[in-house]
């Protein structure tokens, strides 16, 4: 079979491909992302290029505009290359730069002295309240030993052990052949001075490592957040617990598919768990490598990573199958992973050095959530507290520090950008604010970046829902009323659909819209939303105004406007004081229990104490949820905010 080359504008990436090979599978080779949230099935029409020169063939689909055919669109998925081809991949296509949230919750639960990179580099240090014990996943000690005598002649190991026990408050203790066959020379040439390194290894304390002399003042960790669209790394300093350094990247899995699902379909295929779990492990040590560069600190000094994810991205990351996890009933392979060498799943740090992940509670409620619960605090908290994470798959918890209960709720892939006709994910050129004159109906929008727009992230949808029911150009069903007298009402390819923007004001080859589908798209995941946290609420005997505080944690939830997820019934309308924007919890989490065993082993204890409730089989969740397919309910009483402006009773 013959090779072709492709490349890819505006990149200039090249790669050889055998004859056949489509046009998606070829970008993911060269390093190129094309915005496939379908896993190449074709049934997204996300992953629309122009192939300028060269042969192809293309499968119908269905899923391209008369005008996109007139211009040369193509899906990648279902065109294959048979000659050397020039490939343009539009703005709305490809990933410009991302917005990803690694601010993280402020951490005053922390133990001693904690600084962000920014005030490290400013040399300044802020002096916070003590919590969790400081005692790293991976810890250095340096140890003057005696040597043996006639009188004292236990073994080098025993002896070994000895000094640790006078360090560390420890009755079980292990370590590795690899160390036992060194132990005797190294003892010796170090004339009995030696750091040595202890590990948090499943209930034990395991010496992970022994150096000759006092190296114990180089140690360092990563903290890591594996999201389904973004992964963020943040090198930790774990003798001053400091952060040196932050970087986060798109995750290159969701060439694969952008959501949880098509992922887990996606590693049931031959060899897909391998490109699974390679292509995010990559990203991991891309990461890693450039944070340590920066810091100057070599990547052996580096000796423990704590990971915190959704139970399919943790699968992933451990190339263990998650395939039983979208499966009735819904079991994980394992919710509680045991810790490892971070080397047995590819991370490259010290070779001997120390992987965790925290636990999570069930199918889809992950460590992510994990994390957050002990990041918020609301674990340790007299008063009733709610914690949502939105995306894809929303997770939503209650409870205080005498109970805990969770719920997931599918709100599907809008939020993410996905599944709506003009979305994309929250990067550069994204709307997401909005505003619509009610006398004209004119609009005014602002995007990521300040830049021209490629279409519509998550929370600029949220706005547009929210002021269309405003101007009433939308009735409380959501329905488009095509009697205004406006050039932004039309009718479309898929029925009405309003306006936002004009090719000449964006990048985009057509008009950016809000169509009639998508807006039964968004009603839907935002009714889905607001029926989890109701139905949580209701099973605790308890009401949405009984609720204390309502932290906001991820991305997206982190630049919600509230009110105007109020005004469209995502939001319970409630005082806008017990709204919190929380930031990356899951990698504060993360970072708490790399810092301290005792925050580890607390999101251990939140893991079992959480009760999990699976709404797919509870028979209230669809009367719920029929109720809440409206703006912003059907009972508007519940919504006091939004009836007094509409002048509704």
């Amino acid at each position: 079979m013959s090779a072709c080359t492709a490349t890819f504008h505006p990149d200039n990436k090249k790669i050889e491909v055998p004859r056949g090979t489509d046009i998606l599978n070829a970008a993911i080779t060269a390093g190129v992302y094309i915005t496939s949230s379908c896993g190449g099935e074709g049934v997204c029409g996300r992953c629309k290029v122009i192939v300028k020169n060269g042969t192809i063939r293309s499968e119908p689909t269905g899923r391209l505009t008369k005008e996109e055919v007139k211009k040369g669109y193509v899906l990648a998925c279902h065109s294959t290359i048979h000659s050397n081809v020039d490939v343009e991949v539009p703005p709305a296509s490809r990933l410009e730069k991302q917005q990803i949230l690694t601010e993280e919750v402020k951490a005053d639960r922390l133990f001693g002295v904690f600084s962000s990179a920014q005030e490290v580099e400013k040399g300044i240090e802020v002096e916070e309240r003590v919590a969790f014990k400081h005692s790293p996943l991976a810890t250095k000690f340096f140890l003057k030993l005696p040597p043996p005598t006639l009188e004292d002649n236990i073994s080098d190991l025993e002896r070994l052990y000895r000094e640790i026990r006078r360090k560390v408050e420890t009755h079980i203790i292990q370590t590795g052949l690899a160390n036992v066959k060194k132990i005797g020379r190294l003892l010796r040439e170090s004339r009995w001075e030696v750091t040595v390194l202890l590990g948090k290894r499943n209930g034990t304390t395991e010496v992970v490592l022994i150096e000759p002399g006092d190296t114990s003042n180089r140690n360092f960790g990563v903290a890591l957040d594996i999201g389904t669209t973004t992964i963020v790394a943040q090198l930790v300093d774990l003798n001053s617990r400091k952060t040196l350094g932050t970087k986060a990247t798109h995750n290159r899995q969701a060439s694969y598919g952008e959501d949880v699902i098509t992922r887990m379909i996606y590693a049931g295929k031959q060899a897909g768990l391998e490109k699974l779990h390679h292509v995010v492990i990559d990203t991991i040590n891309e990461l890693i490598s450039s944070l340590a560069n920066e810091s100057n600190i070599s990547l052996s000094e580096i000796t423990g990573v704590m990971c915190a994810g959704n139970m399919t991205m943790t699968h992933l990351l451990l190339r263990v199958d998650p395939t039983y996890i979208r499966r009735s009933p819904y079991v994980p392979t394992a919710n509680f992973m045991p810790v490892i060498r971070a080397a047995e799943a590819g991370i490259k740090i010290n070779p001997r050095g120390l992987l965790a992940c925290l636990p999570g509670i069930s199918s889809y409620v992950g460590a992510d959530i994990t994390a957050g619960v002990i990041a918020s605090g609301i674990d340790e908290a007299k008063e009733v507290s709610m914690l949502i994470d939105i995306g894809t798959n929303g997770e939503i918890v209650l409870g205080n520090k005498e109970w805990l209960t969770c719920c997931s709720s599918s709100a599907g892939p809008a939020f993410e950008g996905s599944g709506v006709r003009s979305g994309v994910r929250a990067m550069e050129g994204a709307i997401q604010e909005v505003e619509i004159d009610p006398k004209n109906y004119e609009v005014k929008y602002s995007t990521i970046g300040g830049v021209k727009a490629v279409g519509i992230c998550g929370s600029g949808y949220i706005d547009i829902l929210a002021e269309l029911l405003k101007a009433k150009i939308v009735d409380r069903s959501g329905k488009i009323d095509s009697n205004l007298k406006t050039k932004r009402i039309r009718e479309g390819e898929e029925g009405l659909e309003f306006v936002v923007a004009c090719p000449e004001r964006s990048r985009r080859a057509e008009d950016i819209v809000i169509t009639q589908v998508d807006i039964i798209n968004l009603i839907r995941s935002k009714g889905a939303m607001y029926t989890a946290a109701h139905i949580l609420v209701n099973k605790m005997n308890l009401k949405l105004k009984d609720i204390d505080k309502i932290y906001l944690a991820g991305g997206f939830g982190n630049y919600l406007n509230i009110e105007k997820s109020i005004w469209i019934g995502l939001l319970p309308d409630l005082d806008r004081k017990k709204f919190e924007f929380i930031g990356n919890s899951s990698l504060t989490g993360a970072k708490f229990s790399l810092l301290s065993y005792d925050a580890m082993a607390k999101t251990r204890e939140i893991a079992r104490k959480m009760t999990y409730i699976e709404l797919s089989v509870d028979p209230a969740f669809m009367n719920e949820y029929s109720a809440s397919l409206f703006l912003p309910h059907t009972d508007i009483a519940a919504f006091p905010t939004v009836m007094k402006e509409l002048s509704l009773k």
